[in-house]
């Protein structure tokens, strides 16, 4: 529970059922103005996917779920207003850019917060969440990948112990866009 002035919100990890939620916010994300440097999918293209998609996106980020985990901040009204999701990544396979993982590892992803809710804590309190979980599962380090162009995000990230590996891709990772990068933040377990 978070409580924000009169606001008291539910931070927890989705259930399977509530794939029509993920796919709410995950459409309300992609319209972001920000949405281009913080996502590699468009609003155009989730539209487009079916609900099967959400269905098995859900199941497989849900609470109970070993290799991901989606954890939402819900007000009172049941509104879902912000998310992050936790990947799993497990030492010799290699991650979503063909880069080889060499430690258990968490990845975040799908960070969101809806921007009437923004400055109110809730984006702390979903990183706190979400690096207990990868902790809770072993995991050495939690990663992220930010823009290059998205200053605010790296702010945050810094704020909340993050701090940049060196490691630089390509927009999108190996054969994307060599003129737009992407940095890698990492936190190392306490």
């Amino acid at each position: 529970m978070c409580t924000n002035g009169s606001e008291s919100y539910v931070i927890r990890s989705i259930r399977a059922d509530e794939w029509p939620a993920v796919k709410e916010l995950r459409l309300a994300a992609l319209q972001d103005p920000v949405a281009h440097l913080a996502f590699l999918e468009t609003y155009e293209d989730a539209l487009t996917r079916s609900d099967a998609y959400w269905q098995e996106r859900a199941a497989g980020a849900c609470e109970g779920a070993d290799g991901a985990q989606q954890i939402i901040a819900e007000r009172p009204d049941r509104v879902w207003v912000g998310t992050a999701t936790v990947l799993m990544e497990e030492p010799g396979t290699t991650d979503w850019a063909g880069l080889p993982v060499e430690l258990k590892q968490g990845h975040v992803v799908g960070v969101f917060v809806r921007p009437e809710e923004r400055g109110s804590g809730l984006t702390d309190v979903l990183f706190d969440a979400a690096l207990e979980w990868a902790w809770s599962r072993g995991a050495e380090r939690v990663r992220l990948i930010v823009h290059e162009d998205n200053a605010r995000a790296q702010r945050f990230y810094r704020r909340v112990g993050f701090e940049p590996s060196g490691v630089v891709m390509p927009l999108g990772g190996p054969g994307g866009d060599e003129e737009m990068r992407e940095l890698e933040f990492v936190i190392e377990r306490p």
